[in-house]
């Protein structure tokens, strides 16, 4: 059979015992054994190499020693011989690489995967779990499962490679497996009031909001540390490239506490009372915040107040989720008022979508391919993009892609698992999991996170995240700042023969000067200040530079003047320009009598059309 085998050219395993040539290779034959020809295939060789070599060819950009890219740049017109080197190589690795990216790419070209119907009386949201189950596949049926648990109502988390699962009760339970294979890890029973819960770094640690404070735990459960700065959490937020644990509670302070070092990092009051919605940007690790009194408010470490804050909803925010797949653009949000609303994170400028929900406050998570889950009431809503994301003036739901009723209530959490369409809803007597077609990304990054990671690598990873963990300070709202030159300086004059002076610190006169908005007047009482005493064409003696300064402080404490002086912003005040404009008429008026009495200018003679002029 494995003659009949070899002569069909099938693939054959490797014999076990392999013949050395015993005979010494000279450096002739050494030179000349690439150009010699090949034998075939015998039965002393590798049987499953012959018979695949034939049939498949390496793309040119994975070959060895592939030809570098067409179109190149030219660096002739560098004169170091070093350095022209170096660029071409550097062009040319640059250009292997976007090759290789392209090839790696490949199968990413489609956007396929999402339920489809056959006719247009047909609708995605009337096809059930059932028929997902059955169309899925045995390997892909393993997502839908229901867990009947008794402390509830649950909230859960996935760690970063979506193989492990956290969940925590209201009453106290807390409990940590791998779903794929339904290993237990860790479950406790805390018999005291919890939060939320969240994995940090990897699936190695996890952090629980108890009653009182922040506890953190190993994988077997064993308690690692009592968090005593943070008091009555009510949500918490891991951000795996800067290390840092977000808490936020019932005082109404958001706080960083870095997991590698044990130091509080930063520490904001947010002035807003209680809260108890949080989620982070994945793009830039801003941390949202919703408020009690309906307002959302975006945090960084490095800034004591709010980057942005925003009014979103009528009543307290009960839910907010930020879009990955568009790289943080959007954000949704969900309040008591009964609404639903998708905001654009570049402007701020309105609502793009609103509509209103059943049953009041609603849960909300996005996926990582922009589908948008809304559990309120009893049901649980799936909602795809473009709908979602294009601005539509009237109050009314995007169309429905999916649906699924859940009897028990409340739903308190919905989470995505990545790379996989599977979505998990915690409610009051546990947990269900659905089937979402299309909803996670099939494509993962082993090197961010791995799913099928052992050990070693684990560990490994952890070292290389420690290593190039990311400064708190670092956080903003543009993360593109990052590895860009600092802009230039607004304006730099030179003054008293000192170049490049900045513009904020130039003197007030020299600022002036600069802007062409100087007093002539002025200037010259500042070009006089230092001669005291000394005579003018008219032989007066200027005055010194205690009386100049006394002379012009006269008025400004009258209460108009104090009044002007606390409304003076930087900003157009349509009440300052009025009463500027008042005091401006008020002073020619003054000018004109006085010119009048000096008998400069005549006084105006009155019209018959005065009695329409009531101004």
């Amino acid at each position: 059979m494995d003659s009949l085998f070899a002569r069909a050219d099938a693939i054959q395993p490797l014999s076990k015992k392999k013949k050395h040539n015993k005979q010494p290779k000279n450096l002739d034959t050494r030179k000349n054994a690439s150009t010699r020809p090949k034998p075939h295939a015998g039965p002393s060789s590798d049987k499953t190499l012959a018979s695949i070599t034939p049939h498949t060819s390496l793309p040119r950009s994975l070959r060895p020693h592939s030809p570098p890219p067409s179109n190149l740049p030219k660096h002739g017109h560098i004169q170091d011989r070093k350095l022209r080197t170096h660029l071409d190589r550097q062009a040319a690795h640059a250009a292997r690489s976007k090759t290789l990216i392209e090839d790696a790419e490949m199968l990413l070209v489609g956007d396929a995967g999402w339920m489809t119907v056959d006719n247009e009386m047909e609708r995605t949201w009337r096809v059930g779990q059932d028929e997902i189950v059955k169309g899925a596949g045995m390997e892909g049926a393993k997502g839908r499962q229901e867990w009947r648990l008794d402390g509830g109502p649950y909230r859960s988390r996935y760690s970063r490679n979506g193989r492990h699962l956290a969940i925590v009760g209201s009453t106290g339970h807390v409990a940590t497996f791998d779903w794929q294979t339904g290993t237990i890890h860790a479950e406790l029973q805390l018999q005291e009031t919890c939060r939320d819960i969240t994995f940090l770094q990897d699936q190695s640690f996890f952090a629980v909001a108890q009653k009182k404070y922040v506890f953190i735990y190993d994988r077997n459960g064993v308690e690692l540390h009592r968090l005593k700065s943070h008091i009555e959490p009510t949500r918490l937020e891991f951000l795996p490239y800067h290390w840092l644990l977000a808490t936020v509670g019932n005082p109404g302070y958001l706080k960083y506490q870095d997991t590698s070092t044990g130091a509080i990092v930063a520490e904001h009051r947010t002035k807003a009372g209680a809260c108890r919605t949080m989620t982070q940007n994945r793009h830039n690790a801003i941390i949202h915040l919703g408020h009690q009194n309906g307002v959302v408010s975006l945090w960084t470490p490095n800034l004591p107040r709010p980057a942005v804050q925003l009014l979103t909803h009528l009543g307290p925010v009960l839910s907010l989720s930020v879009d990955p797949s568009t790289g943080g653009r959007y954000m949704a949000s969900s309040g008591a008022d009964g609404t639903v609303k998708v905001w654009d994170c570049r402007n701020w400028k309105g609502a793009v979508r609103e509509w209103a929900t059943r049953g009041g406050g609603a849960e909300l998570e996005w996926s990582a391919k922009g589908a948008l889950a809304v559990a309120t009431g009893g049901s649980v809503n799936v909602y795809t993009k473009p709908s979602i994301q294009t601005p539509f003036a009237a109050k009314a739901a995007p169309p429905l892609y999916l649906t699924h009723a859940i009897p028990h209530r409340p739903l308190t959490s919905v989470r995505f698992c990545p790379f996989q369409d599977i979505l998990v809803v915690g409610h009051n007597a546990g947990l269900s999991s659905l089937l979402v077609p299309r909803s996670g990304e099939p494509n993962f990054d082993s090197n961010e996170a791995d799913p099928f990671e052992n050990k070693k690598r684990r560990q490994e990873r952890e070292v290389k995240g420690l290593l190039d963990k990311i400064r708190p300070d670092m956080i903003a709202l543009d993360p593109d700042f990052v590895g860009s030159l600092a802009p230039p300086t607004r304006l730099t004059t030179a003054v008293h023969d000192k170049l490049d002076i900045p513009f904020a610190r130039l003197p007030r006169l020299e600022r002036l000067r600069v802007q062409g908005t100087a007093d002539e007047t002025e200037l010259d009482a500042d070009a006089g200040a230092g001669a005291v005493g000394t005579e003018d064409d008219g032989g007066k003696k200027t005055k010194s530079k205690a009386e100049r300064e006394k002379r012009k402080m006269r008025g400004k404490g009258k209460s108009l003047k104090r009044y002007l002086r606390k409304q003076r912003k930087n900003v157009i005040d349509p009440t300052a320009v009025a009463i500027r404009a008042k005091l401006e008429k008020q002073r020619e008026e003054r000018r004109v009598v006085k010119a009048i009495e000096k008998g400069e200018m005549e006084p105006k003679k009155p019209s018959a059309l005065d009695r329409f002029n009531r101004s």
